[in-house]
């Protein structure tokens, strides 16, 4: 039980430096990838994060935003600004 607890919070700590290293990799912040967001698709976002994703530079913030009822996904390369995605959200990922 002991060498599972130890497992377990040695994944927390890999996973939370994983968090920073990829954070510490991105060229533009969030509210700047928000802006990009929400200017392709204006509406409210309800969902945000940064990931690591074919396309691009392999980091994105990706949005959910919903407008007129509808929610799309729009990614935002955290590296250069460019968008890299605009779809509606079908709800299966």
């Amino acid at each position: 039980m002991r060498k599972l607890a130890a497992l377990a919070a040695s994944l927390a700590l890999c996973g939370a430096g994983f968090a920073a290293t990829t954070k510490a990799a991105a060229k533009i912040d969030i509210a700047a990838a928000r802006t990009i967001a929400l200017h392709a698709v204006p509406g409210k976002i309800v969902k945000e994060e940064l990931e690591t994703e074919r396309g691009g530079s392999g980091l994105r913030y990706s949005f959910d935003i919903r407008a007129k009822g509808v929610v799309h996904e729009v990614g935002v390369d955290a590296r250069d600004g460019k968008l890299l995605e605009n779809s509606i959200d079908d709800g299966k990922d």
